[in-house]
């Protein structure tokens, strides 16, 4: 038993050595390690769907499952209630001008709602990243419908020098229309296929106690 553990042990010293060195040519010869197809996802959304197909309960319903938390959206009573019903809802700009700012819970005590408007030629790659690492599900307008942001599928380069680069070409969205069961609830932005110039842009959303 203790040999066939040491002749694991070497083979798999060696296999790491092999790996090792690989690597190390191909940064010495390429100046760069390449690092396909990372993913990032957020695996404990809200299983919530919107009351109906109209883009006004799809946004409240959105913006439930961003916020995960009803006493600031979306239901009755939230501190975001009346916001979102004004907001029109296939309008980015105009959601981030009814939330940002100061709104009252139900029992008076002051948030603060940051909104940050991303539009599509200005996307920063590494703040999405941080957005889904930190839990945080974002709001994406794509082809004048509004999805939830939940997953990112990158590829990373890193240069001899220590520079990163990632590059998104896959976005992991949640339609809120349909539910849990149906295979339409959960769908993909990829950016090999699908139209960037469709995607209107992102929020990225935030309540705070003041």
């Amino acid at each position: 038993m203790a040999s066939s553990h040491a002749r694991a042990s070497k083979l798999f010293l060696f296999a790491l050595s092999i790996v090792t060195f690989c690597l190390w040519i191909h940064g010495s010869v390429q100046s760069q390690i390449y690092f396909p197809n990372q993913e990032i996802r957020i695996s404990d959304l809200a299983p919530l769907t919107a009351k109906s197909r109209n883009a006004s309960d799809v946004l409240a319903t959105s913006l439930e499952i961003i916020f995960n938390d009803r006493k600031v959206c979306c239901g009755k009573d939230s501190a975001l209630e009346d916001s979102v019903q004004a907001a029109d809802p296939k309008s980015l700009k105009d959601i981030t001008n009814k939330l940002q700012g100061r709104h009252l819970l139900s029992d008076g005590r002051p948030i603060m709602v940051t909104v940050e408007y991303l539009a599509p030629a200005s996307i920063n790659v590494s703040e999405l990243m941080n957005m889904l690492i930190e839990n945080r599900p974002l709001l994406m307008e794509w082809n004048s419908h509004l999805y939830v942001v939940y997953g990112i599928v990158f590829n990373q380069t890193i240069s001899q020098d220590g520079g990163i680069m990632n590059a998104i070409y896959k976005i992991f969205l949640l339609d809120t229309r349909f539910s849990e069961v149906d295979k339409r609830r959960e769908i993909s932005f990829d950016r090999l296929t699908d139209d960037w110039g469709k995607v209107q842009g992102l929020l990225l959303l935030k309540a705070a106690a003041q």
